[in-house]
């Protein structure tokens, strides 16, 4: 799989691109997927215009039904990750690729709207970080 990332921050995130190239490395899938690294009033904008939900977020996906070989757009939020990170207790490398899988797995049709599918999903985001040593630390 393809994995094109776009940084719209004025930082350097290229310890993020290496990691989330690695993450996806594993993944058997002929489409690719495009990655944004965006802030927290862009996704907020998104999240309004799209989901009709008036805050910021961590991570939204988008099929891309006009490119047949396109997934679709993965848009995180980075200082919400960074945020998150803290919250969580993990590392950011973690964190923004757990929001990247969750996007992907969006993507190719996972959802939680369900305790059943939550797990599932939940099982599946899991697998793939361990493919990448990024697993969630025992507590």
């Amino acid at each position: 799989m393809k994995i094109n990332i776009f940084n719209e921050l004025d930082i350097d995130l290229s310890n993020y691109e290496k990691t989330l190239k690695k993450v996806f490395k594993p993944i058997k899938d002929k489409k690719n997927i495009n990655l944004i690294l965006t802030s927290d009033e862009r996704i907020h904008t998104l999240n309004k215009t799209f989901r009709n939900v008036d805050r910021p977020t961590d991570v939204l996906s988008f099929i891309n039904d006009e490119d047949k070989d396109s997934n679709g757009d993965i848009f995180i939020s980075i200082p919400k990750m960074k945020r998150q990170a803290v919250e969580y207790g993990h590392s950011e490398d973690r964190e923004i690729s757990f929001l990247a899988v969750h996007g992907y797995l969006h993507l190719i049709g996972f959802d939680h709207e369900n305790e059943e599918d939550e797990k599932i999903m939940n099982y599946e985001t899991e697998r793939i970080l361990s493919l990448a040593k990024l697993e969630r630390k025992k507590e």
